[in-house]
């Protein structure tokens, strides 16, 4: 038999197999100044940016709220959960915590049930000839209806305590323009009846958001296929059953967005709420948690039961942003 030679050393590196090779070059690879470079930018830098202005001031409202710092001495003693038993012992706080979820209810659905509708009706709403179009004058309308999302809402706050003042607020007024003729007078003090204040808070701060969301959904909607809801109108779909059962959920994200900031709002609610109820509103009516934390801190001289409240509505702002999160991608990955 003919014996086969050895092989050089540099024919056996070069007869190794490829991915061996690579793979240890890959191993020995160091990364270069530019790659640091760019973690450093575009990592490393949002990071501290997020650690020094969010995590950082967490930590530390956590820390003063075991303590009985007052907010302007310069020692403080360590309590432990003394605050926080403090805080759930307080009736005032629990009706303020309810407040905030009965809006954590009503903003997110009535908002964008509204911002929905609106969005369809001037981007699918128009006639049913030719191409799909919103209503007539549907430019214009956008316009009028994010106007009111451009003021600040301590001025929206001021606008609607005209509105609903008693005797000459603009709503009485228009009420009275129906209840005259029939013998009867409306005087209702909108934001003084515990049983409409919270009512009327909610309304102002749909008026000032709908907008907005309004303009949200019309881009979400505006990114659909043409030929997607001209394929369903061919089919003999209606606008409402088009709007319902293809744009609603194609543009699901946009709401599951909406959904976690309108949450996040109705969870605050504070500027809509010292303005038009400084004190709070009749019995806490409109009192929400935001506001009665400021009151504890800078009126009563109570920071470290202040941001007990606040630790507290943190973790609750969390698991509801997490909560409506989790739903949405849930169903996305169902269908």
């Amino acid at each position: 038999m003919t014996q086969i030679p050895p092989l050089a050393p540099e024919e056996a590196l070069t007869a190794a197999p490829s991915g061996g090779l690579t793979a240890s070059r890959r191993r020995r690879r160091r990364p270069s100044l530019e790659r640091v470079l760019f973690f450093l930018l575009f990592l490393g830098l949002p990071l501290a940016v997020y650690i020094m202005f969010v995590v950082s001031p967490f930590l530390q409202s956590f820390y003063y709220s075991l303590t009985n710092w007052s907010g302007l001495s310069p020692t403080m003693e360590f309590i432990g959960l003394e605050n926080y038993r403090r805080v759930l012992a307080n009736e005032i706080f629990w009706k303020a915590l309810r407040n905030n979820l009965v809006l954590l209810v009503l903003l997110p659905t009535v908002t964008i049930a509204l911002s929905f509708a609106l969005a369809v009706m001037v981007t699918i709403g128009g006639t049913t000839q030719g191409g799909i179009r919103g209503i007539r004058g549907s430019s214009v309308y956008r316009v009028v209806s994010f106007f009111p999302y451009a003021i600040p809402a301590v001025i929206v706050g001021i606008l609607f305590n005209f509105v609903y003042h008693p005797s000459g607020g603009l709503l009485n007024g228009v009420l009275n323009l129906v209840a005259r003729p029939l013998g009867l007078t409306v005087s209702t003090a909108w934001l003084g009846d515990p049983r409409v204040a919270l009512l009327a808070l909610a309304a102002a701060i749909v008026w000032a958001f709908v907008g907005f969301y309004m303009v949200l959904f019309v881009a979400a909607i505006s990114s659909i296929s043409s030929e997607v809801l001209e394929a369903a109108r061919l089919d003999g779909a209606g606008r409402l059953r088009i709007a319902v059962q293809i744009v609603a959920p194609m543009v699901r994200d946009s709401v599951s967005t909406a959904l976690v900031y309108m949450g996040i709002l109705a969870l605050d609610a504070f500027t809509f709420a010292s303005v038009m109820t400084p004190n709070g509103g009749t019995d806490n009516s409109t009192r929400v948690v935001s506001q009665l934390l400021y009151q504890t801190g800078f009126q009563q001289g109570r920071f470290g039961e202040a941001n007990a409240m606040g630790v507290i509505m943190a973790l609750v702002t969390m698991l509801v942003a997490i909560l409506v999160l989790a739903l949405g991608r849930g169903r996305k990955e169902s269908r």
